[in-house]
């Protein structure tokens, strides 16, 4: 089905918004960046004419008048001012406001407002003789326009005279239009467009804006620009167009069908916009495909068939193919994300008195978009957190001898199978003992309770748990940082945290890079089968029967002279029959440390299709999901995360194992258990 033009219009006008927002923002930072200014009216020209091509006249009308500023400013008759640019990002918010929101009085008393508040403003340029310039007198330029549309565009709702008409507002303009290609009446499609035309304009605008002008029409049409070198310079010609083929042609069928122009440039690195329904509905698919594909390797391999095993292998191999592409598609960069909370930081520093500048690493690093939809609540709850917490008053840093501008620094990168997200800041950090001495006074804690500086620090993960001493609009009501926690466990995801008084803190999120399809470990406890992510495990041991009291009771085995925790799975989860002489260790990765599961059997790698948990059980924390083996049955997807917050919970043992874990050689390493008091 054909996507609604106006809806294409939307989403691209969505991108402008952010895009408007986000060179407002830098703007501010580097006032006499001509680029950014040009940047930002090219962004609402856009706007305003495709906005009155798809039927939105009053957007259209008000954006005229913020284009119009901004001309000014590019032609240097009004500078930039913090009050202007307050005006510009209130003028992106309102129209959004038009574009997305049914009309009403509010909104047409806002739109007044603006307009009042800007033309005040070119006003008072206008009576200020001392008014600061950014750039000379523009310069005008003849500039020579060759223009040849796509038989079908206005079947794409495009009108070629609304194009025409944006260039006349441009300055002084001469159009010919060439019939040379409209074709004999008995030949003629009444629904196609067979003109085209030369154009001369005059005028100060550089040659992106006479660009910006066939943004929606460039790929499919004939377009040349270029600069009028000699004034005397004709208008380019344009090579007439033979009368019969631009006709309606015969193909072999000898049926009639319209023939586009010729010599229509081809689109590069084309996009295609789909809707996450659609695209979700083929994951799914895929995971079916996926799933089917296991259970006919099994058959093949049952049956010892030679000549049934040799086309299963080339299906297995399409279909890991067909896998990787399709979850390739919905992977985003994270920038577009990232991109957002400027805007965030600029208006929450401003409320708090603060000067903070954000600064973002790694906006390509890529995320499926069902895990980037996700994120966003959490990092705005983080970033809030600093900017409230963290970054100090402009005097209090200069009194630390700090500058007096905080920075929060937003980074991502891939580790393995994952993706990292930083957010640190450069201010007061957590002070451990202010962490101590309140959950002590709300009783988490007992006075005579030793812990460690970081298991103090992930007290701050509880419910309702807050050191701030007075409740804002920002922060202190102890809402954010378990919702957080909560959140990133229910995409299988996790939160770590380091901090140092005056020197400020990093909290450091691990993501899976997809929701839907990962490569996972198939292991046996008894007769059942679990799963575990791939990403997490570093490698297998044996764990021999003698072995299990070598430690002195302790569950330590030693692997290449590294004494590593194990927690025995058949004991948390109580299967009943007897444990196997020899069982195997799966050793995974723990907030930085090496952490072993004991299993019965490991069978082997399996591509894993990930089903939610019913509602019924997604209180069980050992398991972020499941999936349905090939022949039939189902196997549990365990959380490494929720099974050692459980054996750390429920075995006391586990606790002073954890707590006294040391190397061969006898020197001690610190374990931290971040939900053990969760």
């Amino acid at each position: 089905m054909m996507m609604d033009p106006v809806q294409t219009f939307l989403q691209e006008a969505e991108d402008l918004l952010c895009e408007i927002e986000s060179l407002v923002v830098d703007l501010e930072n580097r006032p006499e960046d001509r680029e950014t200014i040009n940047g930002i009216f090219r962004a609402f020209h856009t706007l305003k004419g495709s906005g009155a091509m798809f039927g939105f006249k009053e957007a259209a009308d008000f954006t005229h008048h913020v284009e119009s500023a901004l001309d000014q400013v590019r032609s240097g008759s009004l500078a930039i001012c913090p009050r202007l640019l307050a005006l510009i990002m209130a003028a992106r918010d309102q129209i959004r406001t038009l574009l997305f929101e049914l009309p009403s009085a509010a909104i047409q008393a806002g739109t007044r407002r603006l307009l009042e508040e800007l033309a005040q403003i070119e006003l008072d340029a206008s009576t200020s003789v001392g008014s600061s310039q950014l750039a000379m007198p523009p310069v005008e330029t003849v500039w020579l326009i060759r223009f040849r549309p796509p038989p079908g565009v206005t079947a794409i709702g495009l009108d070629p005279v609304v194009l025409l008409d944006e260039l006349r507002a441009l300055g002084p303009t001469e159009i010919n239009a060439d019939v040379t290609g409209v074709p004999l009446l008995d030949a003629l499609n009444a629904e196609h467009c067979f003109l085209q035309w030369q154009v001369q304009v005059t005028t100060a605008a550089p040659a992106q804006s006479i660009r910006d002008i066939f943004l929606f029409v460039e790929d499919e049409s004939e377009l040349e620009i270029r600069e009028q070198v000699d004034t005397g310079e004709d208008i380019p010609e344009i090579a007439a167009a033979p009368q019969v083929p631009v006709g309606l042609a015969k193909d072999s069928h000898g049926e009639d069908e319209p023939r586009a122009a010729a010599s229509v440039r081809p689109a590069s690195n084309a996009t295609l916009r789909v809707s996450s329904e659609k695209l979700d509905r083929l994951v799914s698919l895929v995971g079916e495909l996926v799933m089917n594909q296991s259970r006919l390797a099994q058959v093949a391999a049952r049956l010892g068939d030679n000549e049934l095993s040799l086309p299963v292998e080339e299906i297995d191999r399409l279909v890991a193919e067909l896998r990787d592409g399709v979850l390739g598609i919905r992977m985003m960069p994270i920038g577009s994300t990232f991109s957002r909370f400027k805007r965030l930081v600029r208006d929450l520093s401003q409320e708090l008195g603060k000067e903070v500048e954000l600064v973002t690493d790694g906006a390509e690093t890529e995320l499926d978009k069902s895990v980037l939809d996700q994120i966003g609540e959490p990092l705005v709850h983080l970033i809030r957190n600093s900017l409230d917490h963290g970054i100090e008053l402009p005097a209090q840093r200069r009194q630390k001898g700090k500058p007096s501008r905080g920075t929060i620094r937003l980074t991502a990168k891939h580790e393995g199978a994952e993706v990292v997200i930083t957010i640190e800041d450069d201010g007061r950090g957590i002070d451990p003992v202010a962490i101590r001495d309140k959950a002590i006074e709300r009783r988490l804690l007992a006075t005579d309770a030793s812990l460690s500086e970081r298991d103090l620090f992930n007290l701050i993960f509880l419910p309702g748990f807050s050191t701030a001493a007075s409740v804002t609009n920002v922060s202190g009501r102890g809402v954010g940082l378990d919702v957080v926690k909560r959140q990133l466990e229910g995409i299988r995801g996790s939160i770590g945290l380091e901090s140092r008084v005056d020197r400020g803190t990093t909290f450091r999120l691990t993501l899976p890079l997809t929701l839907a399809i990962i490569d996972g470990l198939l292991v046996e406890l008894g007769r059942d089968r679990f799963i575990l992510p791939m990403a997490a495990v570093t490698e297998n041991a044996e764990l021999h029967e003698i072995e299990r009291t070598r430690q002195n009771g302790r569950n330590l085995i030693s692997v290449r002279g590294e004494l590593i925790s194990y927690i025995r799975l058949r004991e948390l989860f109580a299967v009943a029959g007897e444990s196997p002489p020899i069982e195997k260790v799966v050793i995974v990765r723990y907030q930085g440390q090496r952490i072993g599961l004991v299993v019965d059997r490991v069978i082997g790698s399996h591509q894993t299709v990930i089903q939610a948990l019913g509602r019924f059980y997604r209180h069980i924390s050992v398991c972020s999901g499941t999936t349905i083996m090939g022949d039939g049955t189902v196997a549990l997807i365990l959380s490494v995360d929720g099974i050692i917050a459980r054996a750390s919970r429920e075995h006391g043992g586990l606790d002073r194992t954890l707590s006294s874990r040391s190397r061969a050689d006898g020197t001690s390493v610190p374990f931290n258990s971040t939900r053990l008091y969760t």
